[in-house]
């Protein structure tokens, strides 16, 4: 879904072709798993950032989006679904030494140079998981990027609904019902996306070990309470996404388990073609783009594989040799509250996944790791996960008194720089420890500023200035 396209309309013929190629593409796919996939003796790490544009007076969206993007001139940053959202890149590097020192300055540098392209146009940088000052007037199709890969995104997924209104129905906190004509309430969350490639023989073991740190990881980095002015869930972006694009796979699959958006129907219990295959089997193309035979290799696969929004998502890509890898994506985490903190849940992440994935993550049950991730989206540091031993814990003891250590081991394993674990794990500690994720702050700053948005969003942007974790932010 990064790459625009030439045309929005299709016709049934070019489902039917794509469709053909796909299943080629997959079964093509299906012999690289003998011994063609690139399996590189490392591991490697990138992020992609989601950030919302605001102007200076209001902080409130600032649909200016090509303007900026004009004006950064950089490979590193494109155009996101609304006209207000951008997102940011950071190169690949290998997951060792002082990788998580060099992110940080790298991600840093990138945002220091967006916000002095922001300037010039009025308007700030701000990363959160929603926007505070985000309004339902601000999520029309008006807003829209202009993009024909949106517009195409739009129209296919309103047409796999036969046309019905997509609905959000949450409750939180609050409740919140309301129905959109289009796709555009998905612009309202944007992510911290953390990407991991390991050697070919343990993306399995790498995915299922995904399934099952989600709910903690995200439980500790929740930052997208508000929404539309409501208080919701301590990360609200997960039902959001999930509803905002609401569309199912064949027939009455589309009201079952198989949506688009999803944690994922199991574990993988031979290779990670299962997902391909699932890929196949249960979801119709939403975008049939043909491609020539001068594309890169399997990119209706890929294109397929893109309009499908795992938690933890399969991505094939190229070594830069040409040959194919597939690493894995983690889609769960906000963005926010500041580049130490994004930084601190990535060696997190990374140190668990690590961890877990020479474990027998199949001790917990999948449903379990599914309830937990949604228990932990919801409640945040005072979610209850069931764990691998069978037993219930509070999130807050099951991370300090055992997932932090993993975490360390695991990191130990990727010979990650000393200085750089105790550094980005300390501020996991002290955060857990204090129970101040980004969605607290935000909720204490409402109720400071006597539901004030505009003042609670405020005092985020130049919180987030300083990169002064979270849990130090004045409350």
């Amino acid at each position: 879904m990064g790459e625009e396209i030439k045309h929005s309309h299709f016709s049934l013929e070019d489902f039917e072709q794509f469709q053909h190629r796909l299943e080629a593409e997959t079964t093509e796919l299906k012999t690289h798993f003998s011994g063609h996939l690139s399996e590189t003796g490392g591991y490697t790490a990138g992020f992609e950032l989601e950030a919302c544009l605001v102007d200076q007076a209001h902080l409130r969206p600032n649909p200016v989006n090509t303007a900026f993007l004009d004006a950064l001139q950089s490979p590193l940053a494109s155009a996101e679904l609304a006209a207000f959202d951008v997102e940011f890149n950071t190169l690949a590097r290998p997951l060792t030494g002082k990788v998580f020192q060099q992110f940080h300055h790298e991600l840093s540098q990138i945002l220091a140079e967006a916000r002095q392209a922001a300037h010039s146009l009025d308007s700030e940088i701000l990363y959160c998981g929603i926007l505070p000052t985000l309004e339902e007037s601000d999520l029309t199709a008006r807003q829209m990027s202009p993009l024909k890969r949106y517009k195409a995104l739009n129209e296919q997924v309103l047409a796999s609904r036969q046309g019905s209104p997509i609905k959000l129905d949450i409750k939180g906190r609050e409740h919140l019902a309301t129905q959109h004509q289009d796709v555009m309430l998905e612009a309202a969350a944007t992510s911290f996306q953390v990407h991991y490639q390991t050697p070919a023989h343990k993306i399995a073991d790498a995915y299922n070990a995904s399934l099952v740190v989600s709910a903690p990881l995200l439980a500790a980095a929740t930052n997208a309470p508000f929404l539309f002015g409501k208080d919701l869930w301590n990360e609200t972006r997960i039902p959001v996404f999930e509803q905002s694009v609401d569309s199912g796979g064949y027939a009455g699959a589309a009201k079952g388990p198989l949506h688009r958006v999803t944690f994922g129907s199991g574990y993988i219990r031979g290779d990670i073609m299962e997902c391909f295959e699932e890929n196949l089997a249960h979801y119709p193309p939403l975008l049939p783009i043909l491609f020539d035979e001068y594309q890169p290799p399997f990119a209706h696969l890929r294109l397929h594989n893109g309009t499908l929004w795992r938690w933890n998502r399969p991505i094939l890509g190229f070594d830069k040799n040409g040959k194919p890898h597939i690493r894995l994506e983690h889609r769960s985490l906000p963005g926010g509250p500041t580049v130490s903190d994004m930084i601190a849940n990535a060696a997190f992440f990374y140190g668990l996944i690590r961890y877990f994935q020479e474990q027998d993550c199949s001790q917990l049950e999948f449903a379990a790791a599914r309830d937990n991730f949604y228990e932990a989206a919801r409640f945040g540091l005072s979610a209850k996960l069931q764990w691998l031993d069978g037993k219930r814990y509070r999130v807050k003891d099951l991370l300090l008194e055992q997932l932090l250590p993993d975490a360390h081991s695991g990191l130990v394993v990727l010979n990650i720089d000393r200085t750089d674990i105790d550094h980005y794990l300390g501020i996991m500690k002290a955060r857990v420890k204090a129970g101040a994720s980004g969605a607290a702050w935000q909720r204490l700053r409402y109720q400071q500023h006597h539901g004030n948005l505009e003042a609670l969003t405020r005092d985020y942007l130049q919180a987030q200035h300083t990169d002064q974790p979270v849990h130090l932010w004045t409350p």
